[in-house]
């Protein structure tokens, strides 16, 4: 961590309560698509300090960023900001202690953990907070496809058809009546911290008033939750057990996630983000989507919207 620890200390010390450390007892980079983010410790105190990656001004407000995660500190699924400085992208806070940083192979493996998560989203949702932005699937699937026209970057074959295909969906959730809530929208496995007893959330980068639903499907794609594991999230998440119209949306959005994603990871392959094969990963996502939106059952979720 000696390479980046020059660096780190002077982000921290740009927050005027941290302005006089001097000496910090450790510095561990954490994990993170495309920022560096580290846990710093220092007498008795323990912070998470944020540095954005490069390239990320171009598909991030940060200022927006900003405003969200303090409304999703005040609803009490996310841990505090101590400082931001949004024009930068630069944002430290608090850690929360004794949690397991979740993956894919922990939600299936950790007992419960479709439960925990569940209730955070339903507790985030039901806050009565307001996010600023508005996460509109298909005007941010437009959006990066402009950014992508900017960019050397192949799109897969066959991804406007699919776009096209999309075309029932985009009628059916536009005729529904969706509630709006304030919403996570890209909740990765990793960014929920897990005490065993509840969950935490963190990373409100891509976050925005949004159909409650699309966390719930996309938590579902991300963390590769099986028939069983879906049900448990989803009756967690409602108390109950949802209807069929309320299952449609979290499938068709397990779809739409991957669609959206795709072009995501795109950007980075393009920007040479250098955390994983990015290549990959949206030839990946674009390859799952295809094969659930083909799948016989998949129109049927689509009517059940419609009928509502």
């Amino acid at each position: 961590m000696t390479d980046n620890r020059d660096k780190v200390l002077a982000a921290l010390r740009e927050a005027p309560q941290f302005s006089d450390v001097q000496q910090v007892d450790s510095i561990t980079r954490l994990g993170g698509m495309t920022n560096l983010v580290y846990r710093v410790e220092f007498g008795g105190t323990s912070v998470i300090v944020r540095i954005p990656g490069e390239g990320t001004e171009d598909y991030i407000d940060r200022a927006v960023e900003d405003h969200n995660a303090r409304a999703a500190a005040r609803a009490g699924v996310s841990p505090e900001v101590l400082f931001a400085r949004p024009e930068t992208g630069l944002m430290i806070s608090r850690t929360v202690p004794d949690i397991e940083t979740m993956t894919p192979a922990l939600f299936q493996s950790r007992k419960g953990a479709p439960a925990r998560a569940g209730n955070a989203l339903a507790k985030l949702h039901g806050s009565g907070e307001t996010f600023r932005f508005r996460f509109e699937l298909f005007s941010m699937i437009d959006d990066y496809l402009k950014v992508l026209a900017t960019k050397d970057v192949d799109l897969p074959d066959g991804y406007h058809d699919v776009v096209a295909a999309a075309a029932p969906v985009k009628k059916a959730l536009a005729n529904a009546d969706l509630p709006l809530a304030p919403c996570h929208c890209d909740p990765l496995c990793e960014n929920f911290l897990d005490d065993g007893n509840s969950m935490w959330i963190v990373d409100w980068e891509y976050s925005g008033m949004n159909d409650p639903l699309w966390d719930v499907g996309d938590l579902s794609i991300e963390a590769g939750l099986n028939e069983a594991q879906d049900r448990e999230l989803m009756e967690a998440y409602f108390g109950r057990t949802p209807t069929a119209a309320e299952t449609g949306r979290m499938v068709i959005y397990k779809a739409m996630c991957d669609l959206l994603w795709t072009l995501w990871g795109l950007i980075q392959h393009a920007d040479d983000n250098p955390a994983e094969d990015f290549w990959a990963y949206a030839t990946e996502r674009f390859a799952r989507c295809k094969a659930l939106m083909q799948d016989p059952a998949f129109a049927g979720h689509v009517a059940a919207v419609e009928k509502g």
